[in-house]
């Protein structure tokens, strides 16, 4: 299905144009040609949706789905018969395949499973236009005239901060990018003065790293270290402490502008200045709820959300818990953005922080932001689940939990020698890895934090996501 693009984003400026009741009706037209599609087209939802009257398109009364029952099902959820998820996994486990499409015309991302499920999700040509179109949308709703001059004076420089390895978005995006001299990746995973070296060679004048990175460069930047001048920089995948936003902004004298996505729908919302995440209604439903699924009243905190990607035909996705908790804004927000706003209560970006002796005797704390470390670890092949944590100022404990079939010993001497060549790297060759005989914990929210520091708390804590 061939989709225009100029034709999406005009629809997108005229959807926001046309305020809240533009972006409901065109919710309620794709909402009821996405269920109907699915019964049709998918195994799985033509059982699930079996008990619904034809046209039933209220999206309150569709069932809510999970990962783990879509992924269990997944060659019966998928609506390209085609496609198998042995076929799906042994493409996300090939690194040679990073950046190439699945299947001739899928891009394939995946998660991390902080639920206790990887997952695997798949974006066709129609629902990639989309997610450009927000895009549009969002840098257009970010950037002023004068935003526009400072990027392009500077030479249209982005540098993207992100994994080297694995089948995430921000990686796919970086390989499509690949060849571009305007457009740079740089790795997660090289010690800080390394990127810090890179970044001030490069001169980009839009950044966009993992928020703990961001925060960690606004650092370099205060001590005189990190020489850039963007104009836009734009956080993703963490939440951090609502100051430090003020802070990275003025340390890097520098719009910052921050995103809620997620590899299930990546153009689902958009930060303002006001600091509230506004959802692309026109194209995503995102309904905060209780425990039992039902609605919560604005202004109050929810259990979780349920989300729905009107873009996705090949792997629809309705319904869906997300594992987040939101609190939704009970009024019209200041900015004058008509989508529903939303603040987001996820993970934080913890940091981890090892002593290093320096010269003289001297201690030398070492900073490591907890994405990279878990991102190293999501692209190890037959690896379901793992947990880093800190239990002295010098020792992680890795807890494992194998994918059937795959051996443990050998799982091990993978996870080991990625993590000590990680640390090597970084001057931490003294830091102790210990192989947990435990598996995974959850926390108090029902996930499994990839990362925990050293004295972390171990339940789900609110962070504001301006």
């Amino acid at each position: 299905m061939k989709v225009s693009k100029l034709r999406l984003l005009a629809d997108a400026r005229s959807a926001k144009a046309g305020g809240e009741q533009a972006m409901a009706a065109r919710q309620r037209a794709r909402l009821a040609e996405l269920v109907a599609w699915a019964r049709t087209r998918s195994p799985y939802y033509r059982h699930l949706y079996r008990g619904l009257p034809a046209g039933a398109n209220d999206v309150a009364l569709l069932p809510a789905t999970t990962k783990s029952e879509l992924m269990a099902a997944f060659d019966d959820w998928v609506t390209d018969p085609a496609v198998t998820l042995a076929q799906a996994r042994a493409f996300a486990d090939d690194p040679a395949r990073i950046g190439e499409p699945f299947a001739g015309r899928y891009t394939l991302t995946t998660t991390s499973g902080t639920t206790g499920t990887h997952g695997i999700f798949l974006q066709d040509a129609p629902a990639r236009a989309v997610t450009s179109a927000m895009m549009a949308r969002m840098l257009a709703n970010w950037l002023s005239i004068r935003d526009v001059a400072h990027i392009m004076r500077g030479g249209t420089r982005m540098a993207l901060v992100a994994p080297v390895g694995g089948h995430f978005a921000s990686t796919v995006a970086a390989a499509r990018l690949r060849g571009r001299s305007r457009v740079a990746a740089f790795s997660v995973h090289q010690p800080l003065d390394d990127l810090v070296a890179e970044l001030n060679a490069f001169r980009p004048t839009v950044l966009a790293p993992y928020a703990s990175i961001g925060a960690l460069l606004a650092s370099e930047a205060e001590a005189g270290r990190l020489h850039i001048n963007p104009a836009l920089v734009t956080l993703s995948a963490e939440g951090l402490p609502t100051p430090e936003y003020a802070r990275i902004a003025a340390a890097l004298r520098a719009k910052v502008r921050t995103s809620y996505a997620c590899n299930e729908c990546p153009f689902l919302s958009y930060g303002c200045s006001e600091g509230w995440m506004h959802v692309n209604a026109d194209w995503a439903i995102l309904e905060p709820v209780d425990e039992q699924h039902q609605p919560v009243t604005p202004g109050k905190p929810s259990h979780n959300v349920l989300l729905t990607n009107l873009a996705n035909h090949v792997q629809p996705i309705l319904r869906y818990d997300l594992g987040d908790a939101v609190l939704a804004r009970p009024d019209a927000c200041p900015c004058g953005n008509p989508g529903p706003a939303v603040r987001v209560q996820g993970r934080a970006a913890d940091l981890l922080t090892f002593p290093r002796p320096g010269p003289a005797g001297e201690q030398a704390p070492v900073i490591l932001a907890p994405l990279p470390l878990a991102t190293l670890l999501e692209a190890v092949p037959g690896l379901e689940l793992f947990q880093i944590v800190q239990t002295a100022p010098t020792t992680l404990r890795i807890r494992l939990l194998p994918a059937p079939g795959a051996d443990p010993d050998a799982l091990w001497r993978q996870v080991e020698t990625r993590m000590r060549d990680l640390l090597a790297r970084h001057g931490l060759g003294h830091v102790a890895i210990e192989r947990a005989s435990e598996p995974p914990q959850q926390n108090a929210g029902g996930k499994y934090r990839a990362v925990i520091p050293a004295a972390a708390p171990t339940s789900r804590s609110a962070v504001d996501t301006p």
